[in-house]
């Protein structure tokens, strides 16, 4: 009896594995649905994608056009270029950013699909929500960018995400802009991005979802 017993048990934790198994994803499965998830808010969007290649000509994308970085696997509008000389060299610098971070994937358990994440971007109509800008402390080294956030007691990222690191997708853009130093909206360096889990944060990608921001890049 006691043997009968041991192997019902046996089979009813293989059934349960089993089960567990099939309610789970594999990372495969969450690239596709990422993936799919992309291609919707694209579609819906109507959003105009050209390659790297054509970007290249001119640096410049049009309305509603987004540019499919090879690399990264980012989609970048860009808004404005920036009123600096160049794009930044090798070097160490200070960077002042405003951000919106919004969800283009579904998250039941933490958040739904079109979510306002974090943000510090001046909303209309809603001024508490105006908090100081991303301070950023970015290293170029060889065509390498690697950035932290400072003061990241006051960070909304940090605070959001435990972590100082800069997500590298932030980042990808500073290879094409020319930030310079300005009061004026209309002279900041502002794009657009379509990010992937893997160029995003911590969270995304642990939990592998992508992300849509809008970004601003100042110096200090």
């Amino acid at each position: 009896m006691k043997t009968i017993n041991y192997y019902l048990l046996v089979v009813v934790a293989v059934i349960c594995g089993l089960q567990s198994c099939d309610d789970s994803k594999t990372y495969a499965e969450m690239r596709e649905e990422e993936e799919d998830a992309i291609n919707a808010y694209i579609s819906q969007n109507n959003i105009s994608v050209i390659s790297q290649s054509e970007f290249e000509q001119d640096s410049i994308t049009e309305d509603n056009e987004y540019v499919l970085l090879d690399e990264s696997g980012i989609y970048m509008h860009i808004d404005q270029i920036g009123k600096g000389k160049e794009v930044l060299g090798d070097g160490h610098y200070t960077i002042l950013t405003r951000f919106m971070e919004i969800a283009l994937q579904e998250r039941s358990e933490m958040f739904h699909l079109g979510d306002t994440l974090v943000g510090n971007m001046r909303m209309n109509g809603y001024p508490s929500l105006q908090t100081n800008p991303e301070e950023l402390m970015v290293t170029i080294s060889e065509g390498a960018y690697s950035a932290t956030f400072g003061r990241y007691e006051y960070s909304l990222m940090y605070n959001s995400y435990q972590s100082t690191a800069v997500p590298a997708g932030w980042l990808v853009p500073l290879q094409y802009l020319r930030p310079s130093r300005t009061q004026s909206s209309a002279d900041v360096a502002r794009v657009k991005l379509i990010v992937p889990h893997d160029q995003g944060t911590a969270n995304a990608s642990r939990y592998v979802y992508p992300c849509f921001y809008e970004l601003t890049y100042n110096m200090r």
